[in-house]
């Protein structure tokens, strides 16, 4: 009773931080928009408030912003505005579900580490440092390399990079909470492993690794429009950030337009949420002001 009371102190306090931290509040704000745009996109084009991304007009190409379409046209005379809004639906799936896969082997290799210990310590960590010791946008070029081109081949492929650091961070934080006495008792009567990890250590390690998931997830973001600018992530037609910059060099001169949008895009969304795994930090531990 007293964990979880203390569990739930640390909870309210995080949050009452949180609430009363305008920059948390403004960037939360912000995702929380893109994500409501982004995901109800079909709606908005099905009343008529966005155009078709998909409908070309070759007689409309690379036009500048107008009444008709307010951030220009790209090279095929479709509209930029649309396809801004649909290609944000990929670079939030895509993040969403690299961080899921990441978070999955990240607490699983984590876990098992620090509960084991050991030789399972010592074979999972020197698996980790392996893969750590290439740059992670590197080693998913590798995986996307031997996999092919796309959307699902770059999720896994982000998914699989970013687990080493997150276990890492697991493990770490898992090392202390085991020898509390509240797990020490639940080994003492016999408890199954699998119960301890998942009812006495994820939920007090929940906090630090939620942090490190915010930041993989805008570190996936923009890897995929890394890689889609590369044209080893989304393929044409369908709309994508990175694509719509790898299109627009070659108009910066001409039509910078083209290029500046998704780039803002890119740039306004992860900085949003790098913020935001910033502010939860500080939000955990008001000391690290």
């Amino acid at each position: 009773m007293r964990r979880t009371t203390l569990q739930r102190g640390a909870l309210q306090e995080m949050i009452r931080n949180l609430t009363t931290d305008k920059v948390a509040i403004a960037c939360a704000v912000l995702v929380g928009l893109i994500a409501i745009v982004a995901i109800t996109a079909p709606l908005l084009q099905k009343i008529g408030w966005i155009k078709n991304p998909y409908e070309m007009n070759l007689r409309d190409q690379v036009s500048p912003p107008s009444r008709l379409h307010a951030l220009g046209t790209d090279s095929y005379g479709r509209d930029l505005l649309s396809r801004l809004i649909f290609g944000a639906r990929i670079s939030l799936s895509v993040g969403l579900v690299a961080v899921a896969i990441s978070t999955l082997f990240g607490l699983t290799f984590g876990l098992t580490a620090a509960y084991f210990g050991g030789v399972v310590d010592s074979l999972i960590m020197r698996l980790m440092d392996a893969l750590l010791a290439l740059p992670p946008i590197l080693l998913a070029l590798v995986f996307i390399a031997t996999m092919g081109p796309g959307v699902k081949n770059v999720m896994l492929a982000l998914g699989i990079v970013y687990s080493p650091r997150l276990a890492r961070v697991v493990r770490a934080k898992a090392l202390s909470v085991k020898e509390e006495t509240y797990v020490l008792a639940a080994r003492a009567i016999g408890a199954a492993p699998i119960h301890i990890m998942l009812k006495h250590i994820v939920p007090n390690i929940l906090g630090s690794v939620l942090v490190q998931i915010i930041v993989a997830y805008a570190y996936s973001i923009v890897a995929e429009a890394g890689m889609s600018f590369l044209g080893l992530g989304t393929q044409p037609p369908t709309p994508s950030w990175g694509l719509m910059m790898s299109e627009g060099k070659r108009y910066i001169v001409d039509a910078p337009w083209y290029l500046l949008f998704p780039g803002l895009a890119v740039s306004i969304l992860v900085l949003s949420i790098t913020l935001l795994g910033d502010r939860l930090r500080v939000a955990l531990d008001p000391r690290q002001r």
